[in-house]
């Protein structure tokens, strides 16, 4: 379904990703882990069109998104979640909702998708009527990603999910994830938690200066004995 080449991009003439190969294939859930400025925002960022792509090909089935407008990376069916919580935090959880079908057909499926929210985060449907700014830091990631898939996206890009969540959150948020791969989404997620990313994944990359140090099943980079002395703690 997506498909990355060769990908570069740079921060003036400073490579942050220098001939990245990614693949995400329908219905799958694939993680990129690595260490801090191994390029992984800056990947998941090109592909959702916030940063340019210098060289190398982005593919999103027969269509090459290397000169799409970013605004227009929504009509190929992808949605990010980006880095920390963008919540309007004065408002309540169904007006950040509400606001984020704004596309006239997420707009045209706006109730139904707002039940459809609530059915699958039910968290989120105990919380409609109340201020986003008085959910706990998952909860507001788990609003994010409800926020997201109002968009209806084929594939769904999500940056550093965990970031600031004690480990309770952090796992009803991966429960979260699952649960929206298991309706139907691709998922491609960007983590620094990469021992419980991975155990999530169907497939795992490892990224290391940019470039591809290593990728496979999510299991077998789990047991890989480098991937688990360099990047698993040991």
């Amino acid at each position: 379904m997506l498909e990355a080449r060769n990908l570069q991009v740079s921060y003036g003439a400073a490579p942050a990703i220098n001939g990245v190969d990614l693949k995400v294939d329908a219905g799958a859930l694939v993680v990129v882990v690595g260490p801090n400025g191994a390029g992984k925002t800056t990947l998941i960022n090109a592909i959702s069109g916030v940063h340019r792509i210098h060289a190398g090909t982005l593919t999103m089935g027969q269509q090459v998104l290397n000169a799409v407008p970013p605004h227009r990376f929504c009509d190929h069916g992808i949605a990010l979640v980006p880095e920390g919580r963008r919540l309007f935090t004065g408002l309540t959880v169904r007006e950040n909702l509400e606001l984020g079908a704004y596309r006239a057909a997420a707009r045209e499926r706006r109730a139904e998708s707002l039940r459809e929210m609530c059915t699958l985060f039910p968290a989120v449907e105990a919380k409609l009527d109340a201020p986003a700014g008085t959910l706990s830091g998952g909860q507001q990631q788990i609003l994010e990603i409800a926020i997201a898939l109002l968009l209806h996206p084929r594939l769904l890009l999500i940056d550093e999910p965990s970031l600031g969540l004690d480990p309770r959150m952090v796992e009803a948020v991966f429960g979260a994830i699952v649960a929206v791969n298991r309706e139907g989404a691709a998922v491609l997620m960007v983590e620094q938690n990469a021992k419980q990313a991975l155990a999530i994944s169907h497939r795992g990359f490892v990224l290391e200066l940019g470039r591809n140090r290593f990728e496979g099943t999510g299991q077998a980079l789990l047991e890989d004995p480098e991937v688990r002395a360099h990047y698993l703690g040991g």
